[in-house]
């Protein structure tokens, strides 16, 4: 691979680490120019001078002067707070990895759209709120948006363009989450704890909670929408526990295209850091004739109704998608301080949805309004609703 000069936002999170990790096995073909982090000045420092990155960023100002005094002695240049981050987006490099959580990775990636030749996206919300308009961006500025996610990576390497006529449906794999053998009212009222322990993969915390609520799922249903433009109806999710095939193509000669692969995120993030040449990673690698046995089963709508909430939300278009992934992290966030239930999630998303927004969603300043309204009303509700909570809990 020739080298390439890399940014990494978010290089303190559990993809940005693993990220982090892999460019450090790839010294030899990589100039990092950026590292960013919203808190965590201290690693952020230590991965900084360890990839000898030009610069670093922490998004939360207050960490500025601890910042500067873990690299007083470097070369590298400390850089403090939104508009540091922002401007770190648009500065040009030929490989981006967009790593932050959440809604606070959609400004970046559009700032990024013109200057990066490659944009790795590891989160789902942006594409799933700004989907049209960000593809459509990408299209203009000739940037290839790399798909991290385990799932869409898969698809991204077993979709054939040339054959897209062809293709009858995309089938994403899910795991079932720590749920998946449990009854509809024991899921009601599991745990933060229990429910961030999911039996496969280690990550976060907000996307470990969407993986219990399979509202995760939903949500890369939405995703591969726009990323393949494939309509609903011919995206289909399957439960596969093992976590080994990580999604499928299947194509109207009988064809069955699948990517399989260790439960590593290091794989589909050296996938598309190599894009669209291979390199060897340093996670774990699959030996095919350890595998056990592999089982499929489809998803319990009715046991995990966020499925059915992110498909009703891909029909109807317009801001739907937005409003579900807006009032999901908001309620997450609440589920996971303690102020609502498990079922208060699907509560909170399912009473967001009823409300008639008739927002326009044209420009990324529209996105950003309507999402913050949506969080606004959403935080409203979880308030109304968190006392009773506390009462009964």
């Amino acid at each position: 691979m020739d080298k390439r000069t890399i940014s990494v936002f978010g290089s303190t999170g559990s993809v940005g680490k693993s990220t982090v990790k892999l460019l450090q096995h790839h010294s030899d073909s990589v100039d990092v120019e950026v590292l960013t982090a919203y808190n965590n000045a201290k690693l952020l420092a230590k991965q900084a001078i360890a990839l000898k990155a030009k610069y670093a960023v922490i998004a939360n100002e207050e960490k500025s002067d601890e910042l500067k005094t873990l690299l007083k002695d470097t070369s590298i240049k400390a850089l403090a707070g939104r508009q540091a981050l922002l401007d770190m987006a648009a500065h040009s490099v030929d490989w981006v990895m967009m790593a932050i959580v959440g809604m606070a990775g959609l400004e970046p990636i559009f700032k990024a759209l013109p200057n990066g030749r490659f944009v790795a996206i590891a989160n789902k919300e942006p594409l799933v709120s700004a989907g049209a308009l960000l593809m459509s961006r990408a299209k203009q500025y000739g940037t290839t948006i790399l798909p991290v996610d385990s799932e869409h990576n898969a698809i991204f390497q077993v979709f054939e363009n040339n054959n897209r006529d062809a293709i009858e449906r995309i089938i994403l794999t899910a795991s079932g989450g720590p749920f998946r053998e449990w009854t509809k009212e024991q899921i009601e009222v599991a745990t933060p704890e229990q429910a961030v322990a999911h039996p496969n993969w280690s990550m976060g915390p907000k996307i470990s909670i969407d993986c219990a609520t399979l509202m995760n799922k939903g949500l890369e249903v939405i995703e591969a929408h726009y990323l393949f433009e494939m309509p609903t109806e011919k995206i289909d999710i399957v439960i596969h526990p093992q976590s080994i095939i990580h999604s499928m193509v299947q194509y109207n000669d009988g064809s069955v295209l699948a990517q399989m692969g260790a439960p590593d995120m290091s794989t589909p993030i050296v996938n598309a850091l190599a894009y669209p040449k291979r390199m060897e990673t340093c996670g774990q690698k699959l030996d095919i004739q350890q595998l056990a046995n592999l089982t499929f089963s489809p998803p319990d709508f009715e046991k995990f109704p966020a499925l059915k909430m992110a498909y009703n939300a891909l029909n109807v278009g317009g801001n739907a998608p937005l409003v579900l992934n807006a009032s999901n992290e908001v309620a997450v966030a609440a589920f996971l301080n303690g102020e609502i239930s498990f079922k208060g999630i699907i509560e909170a998303v399912s009473s967001a949805l009823e409300k008639d927004y008739k927002n326009t969603i044209s420009t990324l300043e529209d996105i950003l309004l309507l999402d913050q309204t949506v969080r606004s009303d959403t935080c409203a509700h979880i308030l109304k609703t968190s006392n009773n909570f506390k009462q009964t809990g």
